[in-house]
This record gives structure tokens, sequence and C-alpha cells, in this order.
């Protein structure tokens, strides 16, 4: 009985150990420059889709890529006359890779973008995911999500009163200042900054390209 608990309790706890990333595609693919495409956005902001995507370049340049300048992608697909991010998502690898020449294409969607209330917090969070894929082969290379908030580390101090104001004042600043998308910034960093845990790896104009134990 003893054993089969301890084999029960062994098991559960494998079950919960954390998923490394495998980089082995990744690495294998050396990806240089990189074409992002207008994320999906699955929230009930309209603006969420170019928020997150007007704050992609610079993580992923920081990280060590060349990224497509996405005023020119956007325009190249509009005059295709695909102007919905989900027509865009359905190109094929291999015409992409024709048409705009990158390595990979980054495929980003939004699954919650804005400003939530209750009662003692207000709080605008910001949640993506991403895939990229290798546009010669269409192979996955990598994928990973990240949420920000702008209500981390707050400890609701100064008593019930103080609260329900902090939160309603809170709340109308979040909606007048647009602060989801100083918060989109903050989950598109976390997302597509490499060095980060199961992020993506450094790319060959960074300086630690190659130290990461990816390429």
């Amino acid at each position: 009985m003893l054993a089969a608990t301890a084999a029960a309790t062994a098991l559960l706890t494998g079950c919960a150990a954390p998923v490394k990333t495998d980089y082995s595609a990744f690495r294998a693919a050396k990806p240089a420059s990189i074409l992002v495409l207008p994320p999906l956005n699955d929230s009930t902001d309209v603006n969420a889709t170019f928020s997150m995507l007007a704050q992609s370049t610079y993580p992923l340049a920081e990280s060590g890529y060349y990224v497509m300048p996405v005023t020119l992608v956007n325009e190249t697909f509009h005059q295709n006359g695909l102007t919905m991010p989900a027509d865009m998502h359905e190109v094929p690898a291999a015409k992409l890779k024709e048409i705009f020449g990158a390595d990979a294409a980054l495929y980003m969607k939004v699954t919650r973008y804005g400003s939530t209330y209750t009662v003692l917090s207000s709080a605008a969070i910001v949640s993506a995911e991403a895939r990229l894929v290798d546009l010669a082969t269409g192979t996955l290379l990598w994928s990973g999500r990240a949420t920000a908030s702008n209500d981390e580390g707050n400890n609701n101090s100064g008593g019930l009163a103080g609260m329900l104001v902090a939160a309603i004042v809170k709340q109308i600043m979040n909606n007048v200042t647009d602060a989801s998308h100083n918060v989109a910034g903050i989950t598109s960093s976390r997302l597509l900054s490499a060095g980060m845990p199961n992020g993506l790896l450094y790319g060959p104009r960074s300086p630690l390209y190659g130290k990461d134990g990816g390429n």
C-alpha cells in the first residue's frame, strides 16, 4: 500500500515538473530575419492587434534579429487584398517566403486586452501567445505565451474606503490614458525577448548569439 502511494506521489510530482522547450529545430534553422504578422485578436478591444504589433519589433531587434518593417508588411498585404489578420495568417509559409524573403514568421494572438474592474481593484491586463515558424519548411521553431498587468505588486493597503476610491480612480485612468497599450509593451517584452525562461534564442545580430547554447 505504501509502495503504491509512493509511486502515485512520484508520478504526480513528475507531471508537475516544468516543461522545457525543445530548441533543436530552432538551432538547425538559425533564423536571422523575422516577418511579424498582425496578431489575431481574441479580446473585446479592437485596439489589441495594432497595439501589440507596434511594440513587437523592439524586443525582437534587441534580441538580435532583423525584423521586416511592420508598416511595409501591412501595406503589402493590403495591396494584395488581405486586410484582416486571420486572412494573413492563412497565407502559406512558402508564399510569405517568396514575397518577403524572411527566414521565419511570427504568428501572435492576443488573448486578453483591456481593463478589468472589481470592487476593490482595477487592472489593465494584456495576455498574448506566439509561434515562430520557419518559412522555408513550415516547421514550428518556438512557441510561448506571456501576460502582464499594471496591478502587479499592489499591496492594496490604506483601508477599505481607500481601496474603493483607489480602484475607481485607477479604472478611470486606465480608460482615459489607454493603460493597456503600455501594459502590452511589457507583455511583448516578456514574450519576445531572448534570454527569458523557455523564450526565444538570441539572433545573429546579438553579442550573445551562440552563448545561450542555442546556436
